[in-house]
């Protein structure tokens, strides 16, 4: 059952993704969200708070969806997921590049979901090769980083291109320790 803080939440998810967050008003966001303003108020505190508690849900959502055992599946899932999400770039960058980086709550939300973005990254390269290595599992975050972001001109083949290149980099790194 959804209750009036989760639509709240889906609904001004929408709102960032398509207007951006400083475009998004407050007298926008409970528009979009189909409640007051002080129900908004009253589920969500204040735009910044609302800002916050979107990033976590969605934040929590990709983590929810995307749990990949190998690098073919992480960019299968991370193609699923820009298919039915969209694909306007990073959702967290565009929050601090829109003015939010600086704005309490905000940069913990992004650095808690740059952190297990990497940790999910470093379990598919320790499934892929048995070993923890720092340099493949920075260049897959580059390379599932820079998908989403060229997605936003490119589609889906900007995350093809990107699993492609993981193969490649995955086949060097098993060849040099054969």
């Amino acid at each position: 059952m959804t209750t009036t803080r989760d639509q709240i939440l889906q609904r001004s998810e929408r709102a960032f993704d398509e207007h951006g967050f400083a475009a998004s008003s407050m007298d926008h966001l409970t528009q979009a969200a189909g409640v007051s303003t002080r129900t908004l108020y009253k589920h969500v505190g204040s735009k910044n708070a609302l800002i916050e508690a979107v990033l976590r849900e969605r934040s929590a959502r990709f983590f929810a969806r995307v749990t990949p055992a190998s690098a073919a599946e992480l960019f299968a899932q991370l193609e699923r997921w820009t298919v039915e999400e969209g694909a306007r770039g990073c959702f967290f960058l565009r929050a601090e590049a829109d003015g939010r980086g600086s704005v309490e709550g905000v940069p913990a939300a992004v650095s808690e979901y740059r952190a297990s973005l990497r940790e999910l990254v470093a379990r598919v390269v320790r499934s892929e090769l048995g070993e923890h290595d720092d340099l493949l599992t920075d260049q897959l975050l580059v390379l599932v980083e820079g998908a989403t972001s060229a997605a936003s001109y490119q589609g889906v083949a900007a995350v093809t291109a990107a699993a492609s290149a993981a193969a490649t980099l995955i086949g060097a790194r098993r060849s040099a320790a054969a």
